[in-house]
């Protein structure tokens, strides 16, 4: 705010009051500025939050809950927001319209679909033994890294990572944080030692064979 005598944003508030209506809240201040002492009434208006629909996905858990958000504030797919169990990303918004949209202004939004940050992100393994596939789900930090080459031990296999499935592309070389990867494949290879165990970091496991 600045002083209408000097142009100066340095201000001490003297005095604020506080009116509501049903949609609005106005803060009526009186301030003071540190820089010419001249004394002068402002006033901040904002809409009153409203509650909007709210589902957050938990890996395979979904849950639903409410969020306030100001009318006029506009989301985005990847913004994050404080619900009422943490930190949430937006992975997608669904409009009044019945539309799913990448950005939209709160009081035209009828749902927004979350993913938790709260939780470890969970990631598929897929070791190829010739003729049948090791798959297995693993909880890990979110941004734990996983690099091509790097040397895995899971239960009593040790394999070299070839791939890496994010959440927008398959990749041969580099990293990426587990919190966008799809999967991680990798092949076994004949070594005692490796870089990390994720055998205590597994959810679920799978065999599957090839068909003939």
């Amino acid at each position: 705010m600045e002083c209408p005598v000097c142009g100066s944003e340095s201000s001490t508030t003297l005095k604020s009051k506080k009116i509501s209506s049903k949609r609005k809240e106005v803060n009526e201040l009186l301030l003071k500025c540190n820089s010419c002492n001249f004394v002068y009434k402002n006033s901040i208006t904002q809409e009153k939050p409203s509650s909007y629909r709210l589902i957050i996905s938990e890996h395979e858990k979904s849950i639903k809950t409410f969020i306030d958000l100001c009318p006029d504030e506009r989301l985005e797919v990847g913004n994050t927001l404080l619900s009422d169990i943490g930190q949430i990303e937006i992975t997608s918004i669904e409009t009044n319209l019945d539309k799913r949209v990448k950005s939209a202004v709160a009081k035209d939004i009828s749902t927004i679909w979350a993913l938790s940050l709260e939780i470890p992100a969970r990631v598929g393994i897929s070791i190829n033994l010739s003729g049948k596939v090791d798959s297995y789900k693993v909880d890990v930090e979110r941004d734990f890294k996983f690099s091509v080459d790097d040397v895995v031990k899971i239960k009593d296999s040790i394999f070299r990572i070839k791939s890496i499935k994010t959440l927008d592309r398959l990749t041969k070389k580099g990293f990426a944080k587990a919190s966008v990867i799809k999967r991680v494949y990798g092949s076994p290879i004949n070594l005692n030692s490796y870089d990390y165990d994720l055998t205590n970091k597994i959810v679920s496991s799978k065999l599957f064979k090839e068909k003939d």
